[in-house]
């Protein structure tokens, strides 16, 4: 059974934050680092296009579908046991990685990090829940955001500085000592809970099966979708499979006596509205962060290094609000409803001055980058939150897969859609920067959308409660 915590949260419970989010920069920085590193695979190991795709792909495709499993088996087995298990994966894996010789192998180490960056998504976030007191929650929630933010902003640059001085393998073998020290640190300082089924009965490795397929396969047909077409054998077959699988697994997961989901959580307002919502911001941001950087350097003609330089105020301004507690004081003022309308707006400007007031130069994309930056930190983390608090304690290895899930589903949708929309703009004739300020507008509709659908929703589960 789990460990109660007290009231006032566990006594070293910040430590032990810290201790999560260095598990979470890790896989984080990985991800953003590696399409630094694009040009020097390519030369060193001789890479096709397909290679490349497929050294970015095996990781998400895993990953996606073992999120929900990986919850799971965090909350049966223990979510101590399993953030264990996925540093020391992630960490064998990039060992793999930085030795690899052939594009075969680094493809199948990209692949097995997958699996331990699945259960470090899962596993950091139920963890934060279980140690803080609910009050404290929202806090710790925007700091574990917050974290995501820094990865994104800090990978370019790291990945940057390594290639100029290492070669491409050092972006790998760069994770083993942080690994490690998170490995020690958790050993150490993290406290174990798990929620066994109460019957002791077995794991639902059907469910579990089903999802993993289900999930994998649709994450594939929409990365597939802009390079092969979305009639195409390859994504009509892959959606196929998904539609099936996704469609068994709630047949089975609504007559299993021991669900790994509890269909039920659907039917919870406050839930259903935080996960529609958030479908629709990272559908938003995800795909429009994919044309900033595409705008930073083919539009306002900037190096790879300087680009990333360049996005920093994003991360900046989600770190400072953050990290100094104000976007959850916020939040506790205005309620989470308002709080994620009110983020989705400032981010949907943010979005607007990137496309619109940018004139050749950098000033517009500085504004859209600190509104951005603000409204991340004021919505993401009340999005999480309301997530999070949706689902019972004891399943919060399962919500923390969900939010992952949704997280790569809506990103992964929103860089294939609106890469779509660039492609047919340039296509029709108009210049690139037309082009990606058009995709930058439809991730803004996306983002005002999620954001007031998900406050509405809240609002009326909040009335139905009172």
């Amino acid at each position: 059974m789990s460990r109660t915590t007290p009231a006032a949260g566990h006594p070293q419970r910040w430590l032990i934050l810290g201790v999560i989010c260095l598990a979470q920069l890790t896989v984080l920085l990985d991800n953003t680092v590696l399409n630094v590193a694009i040009p020097s695979l390519t030369r060193a190991l001789h890479a096709a296009t397909s290679d490349i795709q497929w050294m970015i792909n095996a990781y998400s495709l895993v990953q996606s579908g073992l999120l929900l499993t990986a919850g799971s088996a965090a909350d049966r087995y223990g979510r101590k046991k399993m953030l264990i298990a996925g540093l020391a994966l992630f960490g064998i894996g990039s060992l793999v990685a930085g030795l690899a010789d052939t594009t075969g192998q680094l493809i199948a180490a990209r692949a097995g990090m997958g699996v331990g960056g699945a259960l470090l998504l899962t596993t950091t976030l139920a963890v934060a829940m279980q140690i803080f007191a609910p009050e404290e929650q929202p806090k710790a929630i925007g700091i574990w955001s917050a974290v995501n933010s820094l990865g994104f902003a800090a990978g370019p640059l790291i990945g940057g500085f390594v290639l100029d001085h290492f070669w491409w393998g050092a972006i790998f073998l760069i994770n083993i000592p942080v690994a490690a020290l998170g490995v020690a640190a958790a050993v150490v300082l993290v406290p174990e809970s798990k929620n066994p089924p109460v019957s002791g009965g077995r794991p639902d490795l059907l469910g579990a099966l089903l999802s993993t397929v289900g999930m994998a396969s649709l994450v594939f047909a929409v990365i597939s979708g802009p390079r092969h077409g979305w009639t195409s054998p390859r994504v009509l077959g892959a959606a196929g499979v998904a539609v099936v699988a996704l469609g068994l697994f709630a047949l089975w997961e609504s007559r299993t006596e021991e669900p790994m989901v509890d269909l039920q959580f659907f039917r919870n307002r406050r839930f259903t509205g935080a996960v529609a919502g958030a479908v629709l911001i990272t559908f938003g941001m995800g795909g429009a962060l994919f044309l900033l950087t595409q705008h930073l350097q083919s539009v306002l003609g900037y190096g790879p290094l300087e680009a990333g330089l360049r996005t920093a105020p994003l991360a900046l301004s989600v770190v400072l609000l953050n990290f100094t507690g104000l976007s959850a004081k916020w939040a506790a003022r205005l309620g989470t409803p308002v709080s994620i309308a009110l983020g989705m707006v400032v981010m949907a400007l943010g979005l607007v001055s990137i496309a619109e007031l940018d004139s050749g130069g950098y000033a517009g994309t500085l504004l859209g980058l600190v509104l951005i930056g603000v409204g991340c930190a004021v919505a993401n983390p009340a999005m999480a939150h309301a997530i999070m608090s949706a689902i019972p304690p004891e399943k919060a290895g399962v919500g923390a897969g969900i939010n992952g899930t949704l997280a790569e589903f809506g990103n992964g949708l929103g860089v294939a859609v609106l890469g779509a929309v660039l492609s047919s703009s340039v296509a029709s004739g108009k210049s690139l920067a037309s082009g990606l300020g058009a995709g930058q507008l439809v991730g803004a509709v996306a983002v005002l959308v999620g954001g007031l659908l998900a406050a509405g929703l809240l609002r009326r589960a909040e009335r139905a409660a009172a």
